[in-house]
């Protein structure tokens, strides 16, 4: 049977397409392309055990996307959680949520400038 094989992309409307693309560069390390995108390749997914893409429909009565009003949040995978908050401190970014470290990794939440909630994942090795 043919079947998906992964997320080829993330895609959402934005009021400043050009700002906020440059905020994920400048806040979140994310690599911006001369097209105006930013192409997240597999190899750096794959350096780092215990990462994957997971896809999982919430109830539709969930507060876990709060305070963003939006029916979606993106989760991140970083290769260093506390250096990607460091780095959002230096921007005047401070995190909504955090949590204790678990057995998937470190996570944090944080709200991009158009109130799309992100969760910053530092994933650990799945045993």
């Amino acid at each position: 049977m043919a079947k998906v094989i992964g997320v080829g992309g993330v895609f959402f409307k934005s009021k400043d397409t050009a700002a906020l693309t440059k905020w994920y560069a400048d806040v979140l390390g994310m690599p911006l392309q001369d097209w105006g995108g930013i192409l997240l390749l597999p190899d750096a997914m794959a350096a780092h055990p215990g990462a994957a893409t997971v896809f999982s429909p919430f109830k539709q009565e969930t507060d876990y996307f709060q305070p963003s009003t939006k029916d979606f949040m993106i989760n991140l995978a970083v290769d260093d959680l506390d250096g990607v908050l460091a780095n959002c401190a230096k921007h005047g970014v401070t995190p909504v949520k955090t949590f204790p470290e678990e057995a998937n990794g470190k996570f944090a939440h944080i709200m991009d400038p158009e109130g799309n909630k992100l969760e910053l994942w530092e994933p650990k090795p799945m045993t």
